[in-house]
């Protein structure tokens, strides 16, 4: 940290240090088997933790926990010591492991081979796994690692084939469940009840045990995923170094760097220094422009560590990944940026350094990059890098937010019926829904949604329950993640090269004609974008310029759910209709960020059914706090901008979860009107959850206008982003003003 302040000292301003932590152990359980506990002690385990004993004795003794400790705290050791002891003495058992991504499951994999114990038989079946494979895993494996994907469209969906496993189940693992928010925790959590509803049919009755860094109300969260009470265990027995803790935001004068730029300054200085460093960024083309940029400032005197740089992030082939996850785990790699897809993947705790550039989205993202810094003996070291954003400036002004709060409540509504109601088709498809009793499993409200597909022709009721009876597979129509569909293949044109995928709802924004594609420090240019079928081709092309994306959007109030007073004006939340258009994009220059150029396009307009809070104000209130009516329409975008910037704090979101529309005569409110809407169909719990907290909300979001230095606004308060309109019109004064109304000063 030292060095980092002599190098930069007016860029960090916020330097906190967090001492070390000795452990607290406790002894074996007395059920272990001695088999597993000789594994175990063979891997240097003298003795397991205090949390991982608590955890492992709740499991083994068949009831459901979440172990919310921090990162490299070894929650898998609960997990481990409870299922490898069943499985010994019960050849008949199973365990199935639930992993949000593949290198997760990759990597426990290894941990389990590694263990090398003869009647233990892991098998990891997800997207990357050939027929042979998953046909041997059907026959022979007591220990499945996969993802909620495969086990939702494969294992269910099939699970006649699978019925060894499901009859056996002991054991269901939920790792890294802080990742299932929003609309991806509702349908984590309707998989999750089609899990035991099938274990269930085969006579299993299998314990879960939930791994999390650390969560607001953690068996809050364990009880939403699985519509079951659940025991917590939140005491962390681990030790841990000492860390130092860094907040760190660009000079005010001088050329604006990006926070990409600034990134990879600081990542270079810490190789230098001979510190094995991670930083995380927020994109997947940011992951590529800090690496190449590294690389290049490294290439003329250390070339040797130079080509220890890489990038890392989500769309790369699976031989590539695992090539990179192999040389970061070995030291190959000694610096690597990567999106937050390395944030729940392989076990990297022992980085001597992590950059975390831009506001991560949650507090326990942030908690968990860092927590891959540190070493047994030596400091770790956890730089968080403000961008020109309103909730990074607020975040680095208080720090104390940051550091001294609690971390967020993890909200989704497993009841949605967005996704209710496809995953009732599903479960009815695997086995007919007998009763309102077996209904109400999924969701209090079932029994009506169900009633709802029979009358549109996808279910028939019968006097044995509810049926599916179409020939194509419900699993297919369901889309967990919230992607729009499958994704779009990255095809190079001149040699049929498959380079990568893009989530298919991202697809118009980054891989529209026109569009610069980054891949490994290449850099390629989009010809073509074809949705039908689903395929983007691209060209190599050096330029020293990204692209960005425009749209226009317009928000119409179908279903007003809840209204109260707010200050001067009035709130409410309920069910919107999006349409969201591409119409156009901007090069802007790689590391400056300056407009090169701005060009148009013909894409399809997308609509949209989900949630929404909005808030209104008469005009002649507006009138009366002395804001100009021609300065209405700015003050709502200002406003808006802001908002959605500071939702983060409160949701567990990031702001591409949210979008927004303001509009100063909205034809509906017929009044000055904001608009904050989740980004997914349906709904995702963050706009239902700014209604609950939007005093608090608006007024975190008055006072980061307010307080900014600038004089009409700047990415720090009030220009966004992803404005589709490029931060037209905007008016920070008035922004205030407009505030204060519904603030209530």
């Amino acid at each position: 940290m030292a060095d980092i302040a002599r190098a930069f000292p007016d860029q960090l301003r916020h330097v906190r240090r967090e001492p070390e932590r000795e452990a607290v152990t406790a002894p074996w359980p007395i059920w272990a088997h001695e088999e597993v506990v000789t594994a175990l002690t063979g891997r240097g385990i003298e003795l397991p933790w205090e949390h991982q004993v608590e955890a492992a004795q709740i499991a083994h003794a068949g009831r459901d926990c979440i172990l919310a400790t921090g990162t490299a705290s070894g929650k898998s050791l609960a997990y481990l010591v409870s299922g490898l002891t069943t499985l010994r003495e019960n050849s008949s058992a199973t365990v199935c492991y639930l992993a949000p991504t593949k290198a997760l499951a990759q990597d426990q994999w290894r941990t389990l081979t590694d263990l090398a114990l003869p009647w233990l038989r892991p098998s990891t079946v997800d997207g990357d796994a050939n027929s042979e494979e998953r046909g041997w895993a059907r026959k022979h494996s007591n220990w499945i690692l996969t993802n909620p994907d495969m086990l939702h469209y494969s294992l269910l969906a099939q699970h006649e084939r699978w019925a060894r496993v499901f009859r056996g189940l002991s054991l269901i693992v939920l790792d890294e469940c802080h990742a299932y928010r929003g609309l991806f925790g509702a349908h984590i959590g309707m998989v999750l009840r089609r899990l035991l509803r099938i274990a269930e049919h085969y006579g299993a009755s299998p314990a879960v045990i939930a791994l999390s860094a650390t969560v607001a109300d953690p068996a809050g969260l364990g009880e939403l995923l699985i519509g079951r009470q659940v025991t917590a265990v939140t005491t962390d027995g681990s030790p841990r170094a000492e860390r130092w803790i860094g907040l760190w935001q660009a000079e005010a004068e001088g050329e604006p760097k990006s926070v990409s730029a600034q990134a990879a300054q600081l990542m270079e200085l810490l190789l230098r220094s001979g510190d094995q460093t991670l930083t995380f960024v927020g994109s997947r083309r940011e992951a590529e422009a800090v690496a190449t940029n590294v690389r290049d400032h490294l290439a003329d005197d250390r070339p040797d560590l130079a080509a220890a740089v890489a990038a890392y992030r989500a769309g790369y082939l699976p031989e590539e990944r695992r090539q990179l996850e192999d040389r970061l785990r070995t030291g190959a790699i000694q610096g690597m940026s990567t999106t937050s897809a390395l944030e729940l993947g392989i076990d990297i705790s022992g980085m001597d350094a992590v950059i975390t550039a831009g506001w991560p989205g949650t507090r326990a993202s942030l908690w968990q990059q860092f927590g891959r810094a540190g070493r047994a003996q030596n400091p770790g070291l956890g730089v968080f890098i403000a961008r020109d954003d309103p909730l990074d400036t607020y975040l680095v002004e208080h720090p104390e937010v940051l550091l001294d709060a609690p971390v967020e409540t993890t909200t989704f509504d497993p009841g949605n019926p967005q996704v209710a109601r496809g995953h009732l088709c599903c479960a009815a498809a695997e086995l007919p829904i007998r009763d309102d009793g077996d209904a109400q499993r999924f969701a209090p409200n079932a029994v009506s949604l169900l009633d709802e597909l029979v009358d549109e022709g996808l279910l028939r009721r019968r006097p044995a329950g509810w049926f599916w009876t179409r020939r194509e597979r419900p699993a297919d129509l369901v889309d967990i993640r919230g992607s729009g569909g499958a994704p779009v293949q990255i095809v190079e044109l001149d040699t049929g090269r498959l380079l990568g995928t893009v989530d298919a709802g991202a697809a118009d924004r980054t891989v529209h004609p026109g569009a610069i594609y980054t891949h490994q420090g290449s850099t390629f240019h989009v010809e073509t974008l074809d949705h039908d079928q689903r395929v983007a081709l691209v060209e190599s092309l050096e330029v020293d310029y990204t692209t960005h994306a425009q749209s226009i959007s317009d928000v119409v109030i179908v279903e007003s759910r809840n209204r109260r007073d707010l200050g001067a004006g009035e709130l409410a939340t309920g069910v919107v209709d999006v349409t969201n258009q591409v119409i156009g994009y901007q090069k802007r220059h790689l590391f400056t960020g300056a407009v090169l150029a701005n060009l148009a396009l013909d894409l399809p307009e997308r609509r949209l059914t989900t949630v929404a809070t909005w808030w209104t104000v008469g005009l002649e209130q507006c009138i009366s706090a002395g804001i100009d009516v021609a300065a209405l329409g700015g003050a709502a975008h200002a406003a808006e901008h802001a908002a959605i910037g500071l939702l983060p704090l409160f949701a567990t979101c990031d702001r591409w979860d949210i979008g927004g529309l303001s509009i100063a005569q909205h034809p509906q409110t017929l009044d000055p009107t904001i608009f904050v809407y989740d980004g997914y169909p349906g709904g995702a719990g963050f706009a239902a959850y700014g209604y609950q907290v939007a005093s608090t909300w608006l007024t975190a979001t008055r006072d980061v206008i307010a307080h900014c230095a600038c004089r009409d606004g700047c990415p720090s308060c009030v220009q966004s982003p992803k404005c589709g309109s490029q931060n037209q019109p905007l008016d920070k004064v008035a922004a205030v003003q407009l505030l204060n109304l519904f603030i209530g000063t």
